[in-house]
């Protein structure tokens, strides 16, 4: 199976465990990137707050940066959790 099949993700009891962490992770991360966004765009309607408004959007901006590489990350460990299942499948001949 290659990256990004939905397969992966439903092996065993392990790929489920890591699937369901890193969907933890993107979303957690989905969450702090609109917070700082919503703040970041409140913080706008003061002129005096608009240093800490340009900050929030540049943090936003970094965890929206996060997501795809969450999304990457966990597809490259289920796909190498299959690897090393069909090394040791062949092994075991």
């Amino acid at each position: 199976m290659g990256l990004f099949d939905h397969r992966n993700r439903e092996r065993n009891a392990d790929t489920r465990r890591i699937y369901a962490a890193y969907e933890i992770a993107h979303t957690v991360v989905d969450f702090m990137a609109a917070i700082c966004f919503l703040v970041g765009s409140v913080l706008f309607l003061w002129s005096d707050y608009e240093t800490e408004a340009i900050w929030l959007f540049i943090v936003g901006s970094f965890f929206f940066c996060v997501k795809p590489t969450l999304r990457l990350a966990r597809e490259v460990q289920l796909w190498r959790m299959g690897q090393l299942e069909t090394l040791a499948e062949r092994a075991d001949k």
